[in-house]
């Protein structure tokens, strides 16, 4: 057969799980990059040295949301892996945003103690994250089958 004559499919991303798994982690990774914007801006004075790193984990999130978009499914366990790290600095800034609400402390835009409930939320996310990112991993979106192009998508079932 010529290379004209057939088709490529993935048949694991045309499954309502999979489709599911893609959508879930993205809304996560995009949930996840406007709580550490939020971060971000609402602590803007009050943060040391934390603005790269923020940073980067925001433009991280937006790019691994556009390859899950794309069924790149090679992101997803660096995905996980990030998550772990971020719930992992979630988890020690949190204490520390509720912490100043003492004298002698600058007061960042929004009230320490919301910067400190969004690090608080912002462990159960990437920990969900993590695990719909591995469940995901799992479905294999890579496969592929070839298929000849006259085919019909859906073949007929047998007579019974």
């Amino acid at each position: 057969m010529a290379d004209d004559d057939r088709v490529i499919e993935h048949p694991n991303r045309r499954k309502a799980s999979s489709q599911l798994a893609r959508l879930v982690v993205i809304a996560l990774l995009l949930v996840s990059a406007a709580i550490v914007l939020i971060v971000l801006v609402g602590g803007w004075e009050a943060l040391e040295g934390a603005k790269p790193i923020q940073i980067a984990f925001i433009v991280i999130d937006f790019v691994f949301a556009l390859f899950v978009a794309r069924w790149t499914r090679g992101v997803l366990p660096m995905v996980a892996a990030l998550a772990i790290i971020l719930a992992i600095f979630g988890a020690v800034a949190a204490p520390a945003w509720f912490d100043r609400d003492g004298p002698g402390f600058t007061d960042p835009a929004l009230s320490a103690d919301i910067l400190g409930l969004l690090c608080v939320l912002l462990v159960p996310i990437q920990l969900a994250l993590a695990v719909i990112a591995m469940l995901a991993f799992r479905q294999k979106w890579n496969v592929e089958a070839e298929r000849p192009r006259d085919e019909e998508r859906h073949p007929e079932p047998a007579p019974a």
